[in-house]
């Protein structure tokens, strides 16, 4: 089994990881395949001038020539549609396995910068001893000893201990404040244990059947088990920290792997090996909710590995983690690429 890594897990990796049923894709040979436009489905009826926006956030930091010259010429406000069918061709990268398309969500919290009745349960920034011994302290050592109390390292208190367990597998998320303000948290780091699935104990237990556990199962059942719950909790010995990022504006996405806001429903998360970060990427998704749409490789996660695997980002709170739900849908995905960094790609014979 995969490890799973906490930062950006789409909800339904996330399940897959708290389930403990995550596989890795099996290797095999890449190919390259350049298409047309006429080749994607629903391209025409897209908003190119909503993705054009979103490729101008985040394409200034591309280093190569050929990105750098192509994110002038976008500043100028050309028409968007255009922009896309005179520079880029839509390149089919495969390696093998089927292609999967998952979303994700920022989780959003209650909570306040300082404890009270209600607001008890703090989020913690990583101890400077944490970096250092590897691994640290269990999650039942951090939560159960005082080794915490007294250094200033909690950034906000929440209301929901089970949420704030559920944002350490997201690796981050919005903490709303009593007055309508809000603290937006990022991963800082863990304390090095490897992480152990409740959704598996709760399975090897007989609690649950492997079909049956999902992100809302495990939080309903530690709720109606408050003693049995907490012990669940510290089945997992690895603990999340944060870090404060509140230079990102409330009405903004999160950070994601380019260190600037992602946009809902606009941008992914893509394995880098096979996307370049910045690249636009055209999405065409099956399932209950299907989705052709342009949109841009701006994050990465842990679990999303494989050359046709996505996450689509669906935004921040309740609605947006209800609608991932357990998205694990088929389809295929093209990257556009610079007219001569795309047919550069096939082989000599092609």
């Amino acid at each position: 089994m995969a490890t799973c890594f906490y930062r950006r897990l789409s909800q339904a990796v996330a399940i897959a990881c708290a389930a403990g049923f995550f596989s890795p894709p099996a290797q095999a040979e890449v190919t390259y395949k350049v298409l047309s436009y006429d080749d994607l489905d629903g391209w025409a009826e897209d908003d190119h001038s909503a993705a054009l926006s979103v490729f101008q956030d985040t394409c200034q930091d591309m280093r190569d020539s050929d990105w750098k010259t192509l994110c002038a010429y976008a500043t100028q406000q050309p028409d968007a549609r255009a922009f896309f069918e005179l520079l880029f061709r839509p390149v089919l990268i495969e390696d093998g396995n089927d292609a999967l398309f998952t979303g994700y969500f920022e989780p959003e919290l209650d909570g306040s910068r300082v404890q009270t009745p209600r607001y008890r349960y703090p989020v913690y920034a990583m101890p400077p001893e944490a970096r250092r011994i590897r691994p640290w302290l269990t999650r039942r050592d951090i939560l159960s000893t005082n080794v915490m109390d007294g250094r200033g390292l909690e950034i906000a208190w929440v209301d929901d201990s089970v949420e704030l367990f559920f944002l350490q597998i997201q690796g981050s998320g919005r903490i709303r404040l009593p007055d309508g303000n809000y603290i937006r948290v990022g991963y800082a780091g863990a304390n090095g244990h490897l992480y152990r699935s409740i959704g598996g104990e709760l399975v090897r237990r007989n609690v649950y059947k492997p079909h049956q556990v999902s992100a809302q199962v495990i939080k309903n059942w530690v709720r109606r088990n408050p003693v049995e719950g907490l012990e669940l909790l510290f089945h997992n010995n690895s603990y999340v920290f944060f870090r404060n990022v509140d230079q990102v504006p409330a009405d903004k996405g999160p950070l994601g792997a380019m260190n600037r806001s992602i946009t809902t429903m606009r941008s992914v998360a893509v394995d880098p090996k096979f996307v370049k970060l910045g690249s636009p990427v055209w999405l065409e998704k099956d399932g209950k909710m299907p989705l052709r749409r342009l949109m841009m490789a701006q994050d990465t996660g842990g679990a999303i590995k494989g050359a046709q695997r996505a996450d689509v980002f669906f935004g921040t709170g309740d609605k947006a983690e209800r609608a991932t739900g357990r998205l694990r849908d088929s389809g295929r995905m093209m990257v556009l690429m610079p007219i001569q960094r795309a047919f550069a790609m096939l082989p000599e014979d092609a």
